[in-house]
């Protein structure tokens, strides 16, 4: 098949979160299962041009812009896998140092920039002739590509035979914007519905990703029926349960590749599940970089995460002093809400023998919490998917989740009587649970033959985008369909 995915964001290029791991894993894997497949990207600022030998193929593509016209050159790279990856360049809109926001907020005109990139993949795609069978579009910077499919390219014989198939990372994040963004859409105010594009008054980008597309898809089978549901549903579950007979939840997967203790160029100590002594040698490096003690009978509790209540930092703010009573150490990776932030460098200052807080994001230290910590947690009011527990178990390292979205789908609890399970996880959305469900994991870790047992299962735990592909797979078909019987 002939496909394209789009996103905001796609590794190796820019990241800012899982999307971008789940775009770039999904494009080279399909590419390797013989599948002709390109990607579609904001040429921001941060994409290193000579890193990855971007070169000009198209200038000046012309997209209008209500009554302006934009223009918009293309730049490609193979250097990743041999993947064409296409870079809409045009510096008004991406040449800026952040890809969405600042300290101090959301860039302003992030509508108008979404539209235009999404129009603009549409026209790219015309001016390369690649004439796709499915586009594959990610969360709502990107919605407006199936909403035009259906709209203002509805009788574009180039998009005749193509399907579109629209991924929710996360239905938080919605692109709502006055409705005048309409007129910049150049999209009819017909489609300004409820039914359609209105959402309380206001033009919403992630509702017509959904109305429009032929398939919908999110990233695990829980979350597909959490947002069916008024309490996860962010206002969309009516719409979303008007298209219940066309969503599908799908696991992420992860690519092992860049995630394997036994490769991992940035650990000290490499380690597979034979070779688990040298994880503990880790351990030991990793404590002696934190400036924390090490001991064998204390466990080290690792946290790579954007902080953000969402992520369950409010209830773990609650339990900390509790938490901070138990034998063991806790470090944190990751930086977001500025109240946030100043918790838990307060609680690492009145701990500084017990923990190691980290307000910044550095990649090499991510890998080296999965890696030097025995137990990874993930307590998220809702989670999507979540790709960290999925990089825990890999490494041997615990997930301790609350139970909810792809954390619910994944991360099974261990039974002692039979020997099954891979984490350890809770139902109930309280600092009191969560601390109950560490004392849980801090006592077993005590029963050294059952700890290693518990290791066992989780490393063999396989998450691999192989198995996943071949779902994406039949509904690209399913979409292709669709569309041809229309």
């Amino acid at each position: 098949m002939k496909i394209v995915i789009t996103a905001s964001e796609c590794v190796p290029f820019v990241k800012t979160g899982g999307l971008a791991d789940v775009a770039g894993a999904l494009a080279k894997v399909l590419k390797q299962q013989g599948h002709d497949v390109v990607v579609f990207l904001p040429n921001y600022k941060k994409v290193d041009a000579k890193a990855f030998a971007l070169k000009t193929v198209y200038q000046g593509l012309q997209i209008p812009m209500g009554e302006k016209i934009e223009k918009a050159d293309l730049k490609v790279s193979t250097k990743v896998e041999g993947v064409p990856v296409y870079f809409v360049d045009n510096p008004g809109y991406f040449n800026r140092d952040e890809l969405y926001r600042t300290a101090t907020g959301d860039y302003e005109d992030n509508g108008e920039r979404f539209v235009f990139f999404s129009k603009a993949v549409l026209e790219g795609l015309k001016a390369i002739d690649f004439q796709p069978d499915i586009i594959h579009a990610h969360d709502w910077q990107v919605g407006m590509v199936p909403t035009f499919l259906k709209t203002s390219y509805k009788y574009d014989s180039f998009f005749a035979q193509t399907g579109t198939v629209f991924t929710i990372h996360n239905l938080a994040y919605q692109g709502s914007y006055p409705r005048e963004l309409m007129y910049l859409a150049g999209v009819s105010f017909e489609e300004f519905t409820p039914e359609k594009l209105e959402f309380w008054g206001s033009m919403c980008i992630i509702k017509g990703g959904i109305v429009y597309s032929d398939i919908v898809t999110t990233v695990s089978k829980t979350y597909a029926k959490e947002i069916l549901t008024e309490e996860f549903g962010r206002g969309l579950d009516g719409v979303l349960k008007n298209r219940q007979e066309h969503l599908y939840g799908i696991i992420n997967g992860i690519d092992y590749d860049e995630w394997n203790p036994r490769t991992d160029t940035h650990l000290e100590f490499n380690y597979d599940a034979k070779t688990l002594a040298n994880k503990e040698e880790g351990k030991k490096k990793f404590l002696q970089n934190c400036k924390l003690p090490y001991s064998a009978k204390t466990p080290v509790i690792g946290i790579v995460s954007r902080l953000d209540p969402q992520k369950g930092f409010d209830i773990l703010g609650e339990a900390m002093e509790e938490i901070m009573k138990l034998d063991l150490q806790f470090v944190l990776l990751g930086k977001g809400d500025t109240d946030l932030q100043n918790l838990f460098a307060a609680i690492g200052k009145k701990y500084p023998k017990k923990t190691s807080i980290n307000i910044t994001f550095d990649n090499k230290v991510a890998h080296q919490i999965y890696a030097g910590s025995d137990m990874f947690l993930m307590p998220s009011y809702f989670e999507p998917c979540g790709l960290g527990q999925l990089i825990s178990l890999k490494y041997g390292t615990i997930p301790i989740v609350h139970e909810t979205g792809g954390l619910a789908d994944t991360i099974k609890e261990y039974s002692p009587t039979s020997g099954k399970g891979n984490g350890f996880s809770f139902k109930e959305y309280t600092g009191a649970t969560l601390v109950q469900t560490i004392k849980r994991a801090v006592a077993l870790y005590q029963k050294k033959a059952e700890w290693a047992k518990l290791v066992s299962n989780a490393m063999k735990s396989d998450f691999s985008w192989d198995k996943v592909i071949p779902e994406y797979i039949e509904l690209y078909e399913k979409a292709a369909h669709k569309k041809e019987t229309r």
